[in-house]
């Protein structure tokens, strides 16, 4: 996308939160030219189609599934431990 100008960005900006299955939206680049979207269920054709006809140029740089990083969980740093509880059992006295 070529951003010339603010009011470019912010109209592409406003097309892409636009469309169904965008997440999240950010500018990238050196020069914050380009969108990158991420979500689910994105149609790549109708949000091309959609800025080239509003902004002007448009290329799609890569589409593709984004890997999810999953943190590691230190298995030995971390012990768990288990106690068995035995209930209290309590009997009245009886006087009589």
């Amino acid at each position: 996308m070529a951003a010339n100008s603010e009011k470019k960005s912010r109209k592409a900006l406003k097309i892409a939160v636009s469309i169904a299955g965008v997440e999240s939206v950010a500018f990238v680049g050196l020069d914050k030219d380009q969108i990158t979207l991420t979500g689910e269920g994105i149609d790549s054709v109708e949000l091309a189609t959609l800025l080239r006809k509003s902004v002007g140029y448009t290329e799609l740089m890569s589409v593709g599934s984004v890997e999810e990083k999953k943190p590691a969980a230190p298995a030995s740093s971390v012990a768990v431990q288990t106690a068995a509880v035995a209930p209290q059992l309590v009997y009245p006295h009886h006087y009589g």
